[in-house]
């Protein structure tokens, strides 16, 4: 296998059909097959030697519950070869990341060598690729290797997306006694009546869950953020595609304008524009004062909680904004 180049996040797969895959197509073997968990053949290494907490390696035999049993999290699959060093690498940065991100999202690594016809079933066109789980498809993310840096930001912008679906659960470590009875992963109890509401649609429960939150540990920069996005997911709420055509277009004649300029962000961010969103709530900052001003860097600084305050983006529009400011 071979090729490379990004498709970017939450795009529509350049695979030979198109829209994303449906996964429930793949059936398990009747038959148990050969072990599939060994690393890469091919002398580049071995990928599945360094799997940390929240990677899995997934084979035929348990692609399928591995899928399922992440609960409300997202499933990163990264496909590679031992053929492919790019590819390795690949897998291991986001086994790396995997790790920073605590659970946010499990790490699927599946070895097109061993497990070949998992790859012929999903369509996958070369390696490395990475590519997303979610709601029973899967969409490509990209058929490259960039560095860890880019990978991280990806990955901020793959979990924004996904929390927007309500996808905001976090899968267990694996390994440990981390889970029930039923074998279910478990999510920290803390955040599990937001989630719950996220997941049921209720966003008006989700925002008054995480203020609880918030309310009762201020320093809780996790329930801060899922607080945040929930309240961008609120504002925008009631706004199917034609709503959000004359948002913009309103944000468009009226520059100056507080409101409009800010439920504009919101559609931004939601959108994965989150550079756009940031400059545009900056810029306007820069154009007014008083309490127009005050309103404009409030809601940018719940943009920056919404996305996660240690993100590239958000400490490069930081500067920004002081530079705004000041």
């Amino acid at each position: 296998m071979g090729g490379s180049g990004k498709i970017g996040p939450m795009s529509t797969p350049s695979f030979s059909r198109p829209g994303a895959v449906d996964l429930s197509a793949l059936k398990r073997p009747a038959a148990p097959a050969a072990s599939s968990t060994a690393g890469p053949s091919g002398g580049a290494g071995s990928a599945a030697g360094g799997a940390g907490s929240y990677t899995v390696e997934l084979n035929e035999q348990n692609l399928q519950s591995e899928l399922q049993g992440a609960g409300n999290a997202p499933v990163v699959l990264v496909f590679y070869s031992g053929q492919s060093p790019a590819s390795v690498t690949l897998a291991d940065d986001l086994d790396t990341l995997a790790g920073e991100f605590e659970g946010r999202f499990l790490l699927g690594r599946v070895n097109v060598d061993t497990s070949p016809s998992i790859a012929q079933a999903l369509q996958i066109p070369s390696v490395p690729l990475v590519a997303l789980a979610m709601g029973g498809q899967l969409a490509p993310l990209l058929q490259d290797a960039p560095p860890l840096e880019e990978l991280r930001d990806l990955m901020n912008q793959v979990l924004q997306a996904a929390a927007a679906q309500g996808m905001t659960g976090r899968v267990q470590p694996r390994g440990g006694a981390t889970e029930d009875e039923g074998g279910e992963p478990e999510v920290d109890p803390r955040y599990v009546a937001a989630q719950d509401a996220l997941a049921a649609g209720d966003i008006d429960g989700a925002v008054a869950e995480y203020q609880k939150l918030v309310d009762a540990n201020p320093a809780d920069v996790e329930a801060a953020g899922g607080l945040a996005m929930a309240r961008v997911l609120q504002r925008t709420a009631h706004l199917d595609a034609s709503a959000a055509q004359e948002v913009r277009a309103a944000g468009a004649e009226r520059p100056d304008d507080v409101d409009a300029q800010t439920l504009v962000a919101d559609l931004d961010l939601l959108g994965g524009h989150v550079e756009d969103a940031f400059a545009r709530l900056i810029d306007l900052v820069r154009r007014t004062s008083g309490e127009d001003r005050e309103k404009a860097r409030g809601h940018l600084l719940g943009l920056f909680a919404a996305v996660g305050n240690e993100d590239s983006r958000v400490l490069k529009a930081r500067q920004a904004l002081a530079s705004a400011l000041f």
